[in-house]
């Protein structure tokens, strides 16, 4: 009897996700929706030129600090020698298109599996085009940041299209990038 027990209560997984996690995600934040409630953080250095690092350690969510992370990643980023740096990591931009991908293809994937839909596997690429004319303040024509970004994902599973689609639109990601949030930023000197 105990191994069949183990075995019913053996959380129900589609996709590499923990659906019965997700169900009981679901019902703590219905219960209490100030679960639901998350702050992530980066600290960022300067090191020269246009090579600066972050480190991404501690977060705050399910009114908790994490304690789970034992080192911070860090992430570099530079510019490539085209744009006078020396291509010590992808630039700021590039990792806007990485955050998206990445964002897009687990929310899809968190969803599906949600929903009993399987996913195969999924590819994606992205391209974002800019305008170095407003970053260098020689023009007020265009944006400083992308003009737009194309997604391209390829997606292997039973499901139509348009159900895919609407599960990766719920990337909190995607919602930033596209709908833009407010930024506030605040300079002291030291």
């Amino acid at each position: 009897m105990t191994n069949q027990k183990a075995v019913q209560e053996a959380p129900v997984m589609m996709n590499g996700v923990n659906v019965t996690g997700v169900i009981d995600t679901i019902k703590a934040i219905q219960g209490d929706t100030g679960l639901a409630k998350f702050q992530f953080r980066a600290n960022n250095k300067w090191i020269d030129g246009g090579h600066n690092q972050s480190q991404i350690k501690g977060f705050y969510g399910c009114r908790l600090e994490d304690a789970t992370r034992t080192a911070p990643f860090v992430l570099d980023a530079d510019e490539p020698p085209v744009l006078l740096g020396q291509d010590a990591g992808p630039n700021p931009v590039e990792f806007i298109l990485h955050g998206l991908a990445s964002c897009l293809t687990t929310s899809m994937v968190y969803h599906a599996a949600a929903r009993g839909i399987a996913i195969k596997a999924i590819d994606s690429s992205l391209e974002g085009n800019l305008d170095l004319r407003g970053f260098l303040g020689i023009s007020d024509e265009g944006r400083k940041g992308y003009q737009g970004i194309r997604v391209q994902m390829r997606v292997k599973s039973d499901a139509d299209t348009e159900t895919l689609r609407e599960l990766a639109m719920f990337s909190p990601v995607y919602d930033v990038v596209s709908g833009s949030v407010p930024v506030d930023v605040t300079i002291e000197t030291y």
